[in-house]
């Protein structure tokens, strides 16, 4: 009974603020703002405000959320640990097996000719890389 005398003063509210926003001529806003302040009402109409205040009083309704807490909780700190360890065991198990193949067995040679510089090795005093040409000559016409 309170519930519904609360929501019914909520909306009671709302649709106050909506007539005088829209005696400002917003009257966007204050469509907006009456269907916002009807929800309480349709509401109480439809049996929610007695369904939830009849839920938040029950000590059996209680337990029950603690119950869904603590299975939440119980799958999230599971799925934290399977993170953590790097997956379920079959996964950690595939993924043991994929590693000791060899990526190409079949591949002996080897990718880059003896004569070529390999990519990671800094180039010689005397080369002199085209990108680095513009930029020096960038610097020395500014004469950095």
């Amino acid at each position: 009974m309170i519930a519904e005398t609360v929501c019914s003063a909520v909306s009671a509210a709302g649709l106050g603020i909506a007539v005088v926003t829209a005696y400002r001529k917003r009257y966007l806003a204050a469509a907006r703002i009456a269907a916002y302040s009807l929800i309480p009402v349709a509401l109480v109409m439809t049996g929610v405000v007695g369904w939830a205040a009849d839920t938040a009083f029950s000590p059996t309704a209680w337990a029950g959320f603690i119950l869904l807490g603590g299975s939440w909780a119980l799958f999230a700190t599971t799925r934290a640990v399977e993170r953590r360890r790097g997956g379920t065991r079959q996964e950690r198990k595939a993924a043991r097996s994929a590693a000791r193949e060899p990526v190409a067995p079949a591949s002996s040679a080897p990718a880059l000719r003896p004569t070529a510089r390999p990519a990671n090795r800094p180039a010689a005093r005397g080369e002199a890389s085209e990108d680095f040409s513009d930029i020096e000559a960038i610097l020395k016409k500014h004469g950095i």
